[in-house]
């Protein structure tokens, strides 16, 4: 008995995006504390790289994980469209309410890119690379204790680490 082998397949794209790290359920002062500088009024942005990665078994006919072009559609789609030269904040309907974070961000396109495949099980990953030094993975919703939490909360430091690596 064969197994059918299983591939990793990763598409890597790159856009602009500004926004403010700000959380409509802390007051002003809270907010301060926690995102730090990142929460300055006006913003500040990103030169996001991002990677999707898909896993499968690898097709007998076609000897693909998933057509490169579905993924490449996909990421236009979601991406591209709507993130690129943005302001999240106020560009981006989703982050009305929930911060903009580059967790949240992840959980946004991963949403967002299951909705156009023909195959969304097959998504694996997002990677965002906010800046080279950081750097957000999701893989899907889990379970803690059989709760969903998908809220992550950040600590601020002297310098904002999201704004670039030359703040760091």
């Amino acid at each position: 008995m064969s197994q059918q082998p299983v591939a990793f397949l990763t598409r890597r794209e790159t856009f602009s995006a500004c926004h403010r790290l700000h959380s409509p359920q802390l007051t002003d002062a809270e907010n301060l504390e926690v995102f730090g500088k990142c929460n300055n009024f006006n913003g500040h942005g990103h030169n996001y790289t991002v990677e999707i990665t898909v896993r499968g078994p690898i097709d007998q006919r076609t000897g693909m994980v998933l057509n490169i072009t579905e993924l490449k559609d996909a990421i236009e789609a979601v991406i591209m469209k709507n993130l690129d030269h943005k302001n999240l904040d106020k560009d981006v309907e989703y982050f009305a309410k929930t911060p903009s974070t580059t967790e949240n961000l992840a959980v946004y396109i991963w949403n967002n890119i299951r909705l156009q495949l023909k195959k969304p099980e097959l998504l694996y990953e997002v990677k965002i690379h906010e800046t080279p030094k950081n750097i957000i993975s999701y893989r899907g919703p889990y379970a803690l204790n059989g709760i969903y939490n998908p809220i992550n909360k950040r600590i601020a430091h002297d310098s904002c680490t999201n704004i670039s690596s030359d703040s760091d």
